[in-house]
């Protein structure tokens, strides 16, 4: 007998009708908490997005310059980089879409951090949990970002909600890893110092771990916004507005100036979050 002939005497586990029956199961189930995030949700969105649309363009390039100015330390390199990018997606005429995919950005990676940082706390008091909880960030990490947007949609239909959605899942890994990482980190005499004074463990955490832990955390926070822009363009394939959509349609139509235009948005949108956050890490402009 055939070693192929063997591996056919197994029968085939029926993990694709599994994975559908689970997720058909959680869509029902769920529908009643389903529904009103994909409403509620996307008006707040859509709202976020109508009001950063309301402010002038001239009015919003402004205050990034300004904040670029002052978060590089009064430096021009950024604060240039800043004015004329953001000149040049206007120029462009892609300044809706822009703000779109701004919105999307910061949605997921706020949804990553407040979710990804309590996590991350967990994992480092707890070696039960960060064993728990590692394989399934491995997960997070490893499976292609396309699958993310299958239960997405299932879940949250098409628009702006899935994609956020599939960009959270992908882009929430760095910020645990780093938060329970930067906290084990944190110097053990500094701790056993912090409990000689009495302090509880809330002022420890707050007063002592995370304050010392900021730098490693902020590069977790980092990643995780260059891991969500990075998604802009997979989650327009399932509705989601923004220069990603521009993106597809030029691909779609084979319109390479089109896409050129709307790629060069997005990096320099990537750029300048890149350099924000890098900032508020503590890293010096070279």
């Amino acid at each position: 007998m055939k070693i192929d002939q063997v591996l056919d005497f197994i029968p085939k586990i029926p993990i694709s009708e599994a994975t559908k029956k689970t997720v058909d199961f959680i869509t029902d189930t769920f529908s009643f908490l389903f529904d009103p995030i994909q409403k509620y949700f996307g008006d707040f969105m859509g709202m976020t997005s109508k009001l950063l649309l309301a402010v002038p363009a001239t009015i919003f390039i402004l205050v990034m310059v300004l904040i670029a100015f002052f978060i590089s330390g009064r430096r021009l390199g950024l604060t240039a980089f800043a004015l004329v990018g953001l000149w040049l997606i206007y120029n462009q005429g892609l300044w809706d879409h822009f703000i779109n995919t701004f919105t999307l950005v910061i949605m997921a990676s706020l949804l990553s951090i407040i979710v990804g940082v309590p996590i991350g706390i967990l994992m480092s008091k707890s070696k039960v949990a960060e064993v728990m909880i590692t394989p399934i960030l491995d997960f997070m990490q490893t499976m292609p970002a396309f699958v993310y947007l299958i239960p997405a949609v299932a879940f949250f239909g098409i628009g702006m909600v899935p994609g956020v959605f599939a960009s959270f899942i992908f882009a929430t890994p760095p910020t645990v890893r780093l938060t329970n990482l930067g906290i084990r980190q944190v110097s053990g005499e500094l701790t056993e110092a912090s409990e000689a004074f009495g302090s509880t463990g809330a002022q420890k955490l707050f007063k002592v771990e995370l304050p010392m832990a900021k730098s490693t955390i902020m590069a977790g926070i980092n990643q995780t916004v260059m891991l969500a822009l990075s998604m802009v363009v997979i989650a327009s394939m399932i509705g989601a507005k923004g220069l990603g959509r521009q993106v597809l349609t030029a691909l779609q139509r084979s319109d390479v100036g089109q896409g050129f235009v709307a790629g060069i948005g997005i990096v320099i949108l990537a750029i300048i979050i890149d350099r924000f956050t890098q900032r508020l890490q503590g890293e010096k402009e070279e």
